[in-house]
């Protein structure tokens, strides 16, 4: 009666004890493929320092474990203020899944991303992003976005670049069009 006794104790404990001990341990091995997956966009932002493409950022989008994506900052060899490490990345990993989200992806970058790559990052719907540096690591060498934030508290007849508002309702035409259309895709 003793051995029944101590055996169901025994079960009780490993019952209620190994589910932590599994999640410990996966988070464990999620930690280290975060990092191993962080250490391909810090390769990536390496890559495009080197060649002198633009600012030290980079970015690689995952799909199950593998990266389908890399980017790294071009606004300087593609002239295009666009062309960040996240936007890049985010542009490869859609042609690649010929889809325009990034359902169950995640996005790994260098840098706590910018206003403008924030917004791609929400219309392309990743699962998650893990980033490295913070914007104030970013002010701190001369890519300060503050301004930007700024900007878009204000209403747009006080920022700093003139906003001005014409032709509504010849566009709103187009608004109406597009809800009364029957075949198409939201996003």
């Amino acid at each position: 009666m003793r051995w029944i006794c101590c055996c169901l104790h025994t079960v009780r404990v490993l019952y209620f004890y190994t589910p932590k001990i599994f999640s410990v341990t996966a988070q464990k091995d999620m930690e280290a493929l975060d990092m191993y997956f962080m250490q391909e966009a810090i390769a990536c932002a390496r890559e495009g320092l080197q060649l002198r493409a633009g600012g030290p950022f980079g970015a690689v989008i995952v799909k199950q474990q593998q990266i389908i994506a890399r980017g790294y900052n071009r606004v300087l060899i593609d002239r295009d203020p666009t062309a960040h490490a996240e936007i890049v990345a985010i542009r490869e990993a859609c042609h690649h899944l010929h889809d325009f989200q990034l359902h169950d992806c995640d996005l790994y970058t260098t840098c706590e991303p910018c206003p403008m790559c924030m917004g791609a990052i929400y219309w392309a719907r990743p699962r998650r992003v893990i980033f490295a540096c913070t914007r104030q690591d970013a002010a701190n060498i001369a890519f300060d976005d503050a301004f930007i934030y700024e900007e878009l508290q204000k209403p747009f007849t006080e920022r700093n670049i003139p906003m001005i508002s014409m032709g509504r309702d010849e566009a709103l035409s187009l608004f109406h069009q597009w809800e009364q259309m029957e075949d198409k895709i939201r996003y």
